[in-house]
C-alpha cells in the first residue's frame, strides 16, 4: 500500500470534499501531489539554508534536523487547505445568488412549466448560481433520475440554504405534492435569515465604526499633536524617520479595518 493511498484511508471525508470542490480527481492523487508539493518546498528551503549559512554557522544541520519534519508536515497541510478554500468560494458565490435563482425557478412553475423545464431555464439564466443548475440538469440529461440528480446535488452542494432548497424539492417529489408550496416557503425562510444577518451587519457596524473613529481616526491625531508637542518642550529632534514610521502605523491601522469591514459583510446580492 503506498503512502497516498494509506493517507487517503484515514481520511474517509476527503472524497466527498472533493466533490463538494468539483475537483476532478481521487483522493490518492491529491494526497499525492500534496506530498510532492511539500517534499519539493521542504527540499528548496533547505538547500537554500544549506547553501547560504552552512559554511557560516555548521550547527544550522543539526536544527534542520528539526525543521525538516515540522515544514514538511506543514507545507502539505497548507497545500490540502486549496480544498477547503475551493469549498467555501463556491459556497459564497452560491448563497449570494441563491435566493433570486430559487425565485426564478418558482416563477417558472408557477407559470406551468414542469419541474425539467424550469431546471433548464434556470440553468440558461443570469447570475452565477446557474451554473449548479447546469449541473443538475447535466446529470440528468447522463441518465439520472430526476429526483436522484436533485438528492445528489442537494448532499454534495457545499451552500446549506441551496441544499435546504434542493432537498424540499426532492422531498416534494418523492412524497408526490405541487413543489412550489414547498419552494415557496423554503424561499420565505431563507429570506428571513438573511434578515437577520443583515440586522446583525448593522449592529456590528456601529460597534466597528465606534472603534475605527476612536483608534483610526481621533487617537492618531490627538496622539501626534500630543507627541510633537511633547518632544518640542523636551527639546529632542523630531526626525522624517518618525513621522515615516507614525505614517506606516495608520496605513496598517486603516488595513485592518477595512478587512474587518469587508469580513463582517453578509454574503447576500441586494
Amino acid at each position: 500500500m503506498s503512502l497516498s493511498t494509506a493517507i487517503a484511508a484515514k481520511n474517509p471525508f476527503l472524497k466527498k470534499e472533493l466533490i463538494m470542490a468539483k475537483i476532478d480527481k481521487t483522493p490518492q492523487e491529491v494526497i499525492k501531489q500534496s506530498l510532492l508539493f511539500a517534499s519539493y518546498t521542504t527540499f528548496g528551503f533547505c538547500f537554500l539554508i544549506l547553501l547560504f549559512l552552512m559554511k557560516e554557522n555548521p550547527s544550522i544541520l543539526y536544527i534542520l534536523l528539526i525543521i525538516v519534519p515540522v515544514m514538511f508536515i506543514g507545507m502539505y497541510k497548507f497545500n490540502m487547505l486549496k480544498i477547503k478554500a475551493r469549498i467555501l468560494k463556491r459556497r459564497k458565490e452560491i448563497d449570494r445568488d441563491v435566493l433570486f435563482a430559487g425565485r426564478y425557478l418558482l416563477v417558472k412553475l408557477n407559470s406551468g412549466q414542469p419541474l425539467i423545464n424550469a431546471l433548464v431555464d434556470a440553468s440558461k439564466s443570469y447570475g452565477v448560481a446557474n451554473k449548479y443548475f447546469k449541473e443538475i440538469v447535466k446529470e440528468i440529461e447522463l441518465g439520472k433520475p430526476l429526483e436522484n440528480a436533485l438528492e445528489d446535488e442537494s448532499n454534495n452542494s457545499p451552500s446549506h440554504k441551496f441544499k435546504k432548497i434542493l432537498f424540499q424539492i426532492s422531498n416534494a417529489l418523492k412524497i408526490g405534492i405541487d413543489v412550489t408550496e414547498f419552494l415557496e416557503a423554503t424561499l420565505n425562510e431563507i429570506a428571513q435569515e438573511q434578515l437577520i444577518e443583515i440586522n446583525r451587519y448593522g449592529k456590528k457596524l456601529n460597534s466597528l465604526t465606534l472603534f475605527y473613529m476612536l483608534f483610526a481616526i481621533v487617537m492618531p491625531s490627538l496622539g501626534l499633536t500630543i507627541i510633537v508637542i511633547v518632544l518640542s518642550m523636551s527639546g529632542s529632534n523630531i526626525d522624517t524617520n518618525f513621522f515615516v514610521s507614525l505614517l506606516f502605523l495608520i496605513v496598517v491601522i486603516q488595513v485592518i479595518f477595512l478587512s474587518v469591514y469587508k469580513s463582517i459583510r453578509p454574503n447576500i446580492n441586494i
